[in-house]
């Protein structure tokens, strides 16, 4: 056989998607993956069974049908404080994995340095070797997950072309502060880089935090890449709609990338999905209060067997720190992976090991989330609670 590219011979396969498949094997309760086991919205859903009688079966517009784009527009113009203008400022992307991988491929040539906070969504390590990227990884310390400054300052001084920011953070669930988000566009402006954001959990987090959006700063719309999907906040993960926002020159080059990498997004969801984006601001209060409410019973789930825990500030996830139990005998010599592995066939709950998200070396962590159900959580609750027999 003909030897295979170098590129694939540096990243693994999605440890988070593979714990998924480990758990649904084993049957365990699925808290590796971040989907949730509940239903969307009844009127998204209703919008659906309709467009699935009354038409829009063919491709829509590359780039996202009109009144996708349109709708989606006016709910992220309000969010950045702009007109956002639907025909040379958006492209709809099939969710926000492809929005971030397409921004990567349409700003870097080979060799650019790309600078990336630690820990990171996985898929970000992967997207900068996929773009020919190469990656200088900033650290998020623990347990406040702060970061230094001059850090990103260095990054921009060594040439880096960009700078990703996810935020709210997966997988530690920090919200980044305004003087933060400033801090880092002052930098980009400077030394004249690009801010790709991640912002797929912009209305999951928790009072007394808010989402600030990267563009909506002065200064930073010509600098911003903006991507997003629909999937957290409808919960509709499996419709695969995301989104990339930015300056027409650069949005004019993403629909070039874009249209080589998928086509276009499924023109069903597309139309369905407009029902979702009109939504009045009560929706997303109430998905915030819902979110709330699992969260704190979540954590004091977590309090009350012993596990020890950092407090998200966003997002649905939390990080647990296992180094007790790695320091026992029983599981000496474990690696967060396997501790994750034998979890699941012996507790019955599916966890991410934390490795996969840090490029520094940590292995006593692992992630958890709490987009289910609150009877899942309860007995997701009482099964890790015979860790402490251990």
């Amino acid at each position: 056989m003909p030897r295979l590219s170098d590129r694939v011979q540096t990243f693994t396969d999605s440890v988070i998607r593979r714990m998924t498949r480990i758990s649904n094997k084993y049957g365990a309760i699925n808290l590796s993956q971040g989907f949730p086991d509940f239903d969307p919205p009844k009127e998204m859903l209703d919008a659906l069974a309709k467009t699935a009688y009354e038409g829009l079966h063919q491709y829509s517009i590359t780039y996202g049908a009109k009144n996708f784009r349109e709708a989606l527009a006016r709910k992220q113009g309000k969010a950045i404080g702009r007109t956002i203008d639907p025909e040379k400022e958006i492209v709809v992307t099939c969710g926000g994995t492809e929005a971030m991988m397409c921004a990567m491929m349409t700003i870097c040539n080979p060799g650019d340095k790309v600078m990336v906070f630690s820990p990171f969504y996985e898929n970000y390590g992967a997207d900068a070797i996929l773009s020919g990227a190469d990656p200088i990884y900033i650290p998020l310390v623990p347990p406040k997950y702060d970061f230094d400054i001059q850090l990103v300052e260095d990054g921009f001084k060594k040439g880096a072309k960009a700078i990703i920011v996810c935020n709210p953070s997966n997988p530690c669930g920090k919200v980044f502060t305004r003087e933060e988000l400033m801090a880092i566009g002052e930098l980009a402006v400077k030394y004249d880089g690009f801010v790709v954001t991640d912002e797929v959990y912009e209305h999951i987090v928790y009072e007394p935090y808010q989402h600030i959006c990267m563009a909506s700063l002065p200064g930073m719309y010509e600098h911003t890449i903006t991507c997003n999907s629909l999937s957290k906040t409808y919960s509709i993960t499996g419709w695969r709609l995301g989104y990339l926002i930015g300056p027409e020159e650069v949005v004019e080059a993403a629909k070039k990338v874009h249209d080589f990498l998928t086509v276009g997004a499924a023109a069903p969801l597309q139309e369905a999905a407009v029902t979702g984006l009109n939504f009045p601001d009560s929706y997303y209060e109430q998905l915030r209060e819902i979110y709330t409410k699992k969260r704190n019973c979540f954590l004091e789930g977590l309090d009350r067997i012993g596990l020890e825990h950092n407090i998200p500030q966003g997002t649905y996830f939390v990080m647990i720190d296992i180094k007790k139990f790695l320091d026992i005998p029983w599981f000496q010599g474990y690696t967060d992976l396997e501790f994750c592995e034998w979890m699941i066939q012996n507790i019955g709950v599916a966890a991410v090991p934390g490795s996969s998200f840090f490029k520094e070396e940590v292995n006593h962590l692992i992630r958890l989330h709490f987009a289910r159900e609150e009877k899942t959580l309860e007995e997701a609750i009482q099964r890790l609670g015979k860790l402490q027999e251990l």
